[in-house]
């Protein structure tokens, strides 16, 4: 309790976290400009969201949704979470009337995203971040119809890339690239 330099060094942390954030938006900006995506008629491509928070499972997060749509049953929204202690997750968040076609996408382009290490949530809602056995499924060459069962009779489909915390070191100046990247493999996922 008396260490005032825990604080600090979190401090300089999360600052260094919210300006990866921001280039994660800068390039991503690019990519959304860029593609036609199939998204909800009432879908806006400036809307994003940065957010600060203590308490997800009791570690600091910070996050940016960007794009971002949550509306009426209906999500379009990239999420780029950084979660202390735990990894940097680049996520799909996809529920609404144009899920059965992104399903669709899914298993019919299923070769263009197996092998990007893609992992399919398992998770009962979209607010889940772990990953591994019980969590998340490989998007995997060999998976594919293990993938068109458990999304068959989802409500929603929640797609990641995770990086490990442990790597986020070395890698942190690669971070934007990798949410460019993620959404990229995702973009067969997504386009018509």
């Amino acid at each position: 309790m008396g260490d005032a330099e825990f604080f600090r060094a979190k401090a300089v942390i999360m600052r260094k976290v919210r300006d990866l954030l921001g280039r994660v938006h800068d390039g991503l900006r690019h990519e959304v400009a860029g593609a036609a995506l199939l998204t909800p008629p009432d879908f806006d491509p400036a809307n994003c969201q940065f957010v600060k928070g203590e308490h997800l499972e009791q570690c600091p997060y910070q996050y940016l949704d960007y794009p971002k749509h949550f509306a009426g049953g209906n999500t379009f929204t990239f999420r780029s979470l950084f979660w202390w202690g735990h990894h940097v997750v680049f996520a799909l968040l996809l529920e609404g009337p144009q899920l059965k076609q992104y399903k669709r996408n899914l298993v019919d382009r299923f070769h263009l995203m197996a092998g990007s290490e893609l992992e399919l949530s398992l998770a009962p809602d979209f607010w889940e971040w772990k990953r591994g056995e019980g969590y998340t499924l490989v998007l995997s060459h060999e998976g594919k119809a293990r993938i068109a069962a458990v999304i068959a009779e989802r409500s929603f489909m929640k797609i990641l890339r995770v990086v490990p915390v442990t790597e986020f070191g070395a890698r942190q100046d690669d971070l934007p690239d990798i949410g460019r990247e993620t959404f990229r493999s995702l973009l067969p996922l997504v386009t018509p």
